[in-house]
């Protein structure tokens, strides 16, 4: 008993309270003391209780000042839009009457939107770090148990121990675990009653006091109305996919932490990686760190960092994967099928590399990437991804007949299908079936099914010949690069255009 005291003796009866009562709920469910405090966030240390608050200080994980200025420095890299956005929570958060005095109130929920690894959880630990105000962190996923009434418990105690900490940030990341729709049928009643009490909590607290609720979600659409109404989570910030500014910036705060090659361009590294995350970039260096090492090497290669890059695009390298001779050579085809399409498409996005080395499940890829961020697509440009995607079966077809066509493509004919029905359903791309957005769920009549159909088929058969015509024009080329890719295996864009145009090229093998 006396360790369980010792820890405690300057907390307030109801944090005292709040902890007992969710241990005693955490019992029933099987849930050690320990995860009862991981569940709940509540700190337990004497020296947060003492320490004066400042803005200087951050609360993290348990700890006062703890990783306030990594934070703050991976903060600086991400999107300013979202920063501007949320500068005003620590305006409030440092001078609440500053706002009070004229009647305002902060939202009392923030909604951060946007994919994986983008940085929202950074966000709120910089907006905490920024005001010097404690940090509750939660995951949507951790509330709820196999037993009913944890997950609603384990709310109020959350919050209860915010009140007594206010000014303060409740972090929940996932909130769609937590927060998604309800339907009459629905049959996880427990989930419902977390949400609930979620939403009694969102609307019990004085707007004034000073606590901000932040939640963090990929699927801002199944999120409950209830939960994203005014006076709950009715301020939305997107956090997007970075641009090519400030992957340089997260490029130069991670590169800044290994020995770097003279080699090396940032410039380059920062164009060649669009669509990645901040969290793809990290992994991008510490993934070229760890080859340059294991390759015995002092420094960081532009080497190490392309090898890096290409695992994250095309997936890691099966080298040891046992592949007949004959399944080389209709991989080799099929690959080349691919490049050479997108090579003679104007409208295609840039090679990067083919392979026939299996990566993944996949037993050879294309890799293409974009000059430059690309905001939206032409209807040109998709149409050069569908003929990309077709070149792989044509090849097939071609060389080898149409008896002997194999799984291979399966994959290219769901990515092409996906394209054509987003371009008739999404984008109004089709004349025949007009200016419509269609949703999956919408109940459509017969004729307007069988028009979205039709339309789907016409466009993949229309890239189907597209892709059949470059690659009966130029068959010697396409001979030329499958038997440069049985004997290198790789090849980069520079290296098969050379071979495209006749040109030798130096590659060991």
């Amino acid at each position: 008993l006396r360790t369980l005291i010792d820890p405690v003796d300057q907390f307030t009866k109801p944090s005292v309270f709040a902890i007992l009562n969710c241990a005693a709920i955490s019992f029933s469910a099987h849930v050690s003391w320990a995860g009862c405090f991981q569940s709940c966030y509540i700190n337990t240390e004497i020296e947060f209780m003492k320490e004066p608050r400042s803005s200087t200080s951050t609360f993290m994980t348990g700890r006062v000042g703890q990783n306030r200025r990594n934070d703050g420095r991976q903060a600086q890299t991400l999107v300013e839009e979202a920063k501007m956005e949320l500068k005003k929570v620590v305006e409030f958060l440092r001078s609440p009457e500053k706002f009070t005095k004229l009647g305002g109130k902060l939202p009392s929920g923030i909604l951060l939107i946007g994919a994986p690894g983008t940085g929202k959880t950074l966000l709120a630990k910089a907006v905490a770090g920024e005001a010097g105000v404690p940090f509750f962190f939660c995951s949507g996923a951790e509330f709820d148990e196999m037993f009913v009434g944890v997950g609603a418990a384990r709310v109020r105690n959350l919050f209860a121990a915010a009140k007594e900490l206010a000014p303060c940030i409740i972090f929940i990341d996932e909130l769609d675990a937590i927060g998604g729709t309800r339907s009459v049928g629905d049959h996880q009643p427990y989930s419902r009653m977390t949400l609930n009490q979620l939403l009694v909590e969102l609307d019990g607290f004085d707007k004034t006091e000073g606590i901000v609720v932040i939640g963090a979600t990929n699927f801002p659409e199944i999120l409950d109305k209830a939960l994203v109404r005014p006076g709950r989570f009715d301020s939305r910030v997107t956090v997007p996919m970075p641009d090519v500014r400030a992957r340089k910036s997260i490029l130069e705060l991670h590169l800044g932490k290994v020995q770097l090659a003279d080699d090396v361009s940032l410039d380059t590294l920062s164009r060649g990686t669009p669509g990645f995350s901040g969290a793809d970039l990290a992994n991008l260096v510490n993934q070229a760190a760890l080859k340059a090492a294991s390759d015995g090497h002092f420094n960081v290669t532009n080497e190490h960092l392309d090898y890096a890059r290409d695992k994250i695009i095309m997936g890691p390298e099966r080298k040891s994967a046992f592949i007949e001779e004959k399944n080389r050579e209709v991989v080799a085809y099929h690959e080349g099928g691919h490049a050479l399409v997108a090579h003679f498409t104007p409208e295609a996005l840039p090679l990067h590399k083919a392979t026939i080395v299996p990566r993944g499940d996949a037993l050879g890829m294309v890799a293409q990437l974009p000059e430059k961020d690309e905001l939206s697509w032409t209807k040109k440009q998709l149409l050069a991804k569908l003929d990309v995607c077709m070149g792989g079966r044509v090849a097939e077809e071609l060389v080898f007949g149409k008896d002997n066509v194999t799984s291979g493509a399966s994959s290219d004919f769901s990515q092409a299908t996906n394209i054509a029905r987003a371009m008739v359903t999404k984008y109004a791309m089709s004349d025949k079936v007009g200016p419509l957005v269609i949703k999956d769920d919408d109940k459509l009549s017969p004729e307007l099914q069988n028009a979205i159909e039709n339309e789907v088929k016409r466009f993949i058969k229309e890239s189907y010949e597209r892709a059949r015509n470059i690659l009966q024009h130029y068959s010697t080329e396409h001979q030329r690069l499958a038997k440069a890719l049985l004997q290198y295996e790789t090849l980069n864009a520079e290296e098969i255009a050379a071979i495209i145009q006749g040109k030798s090229i130096e590659k060991t093998h």
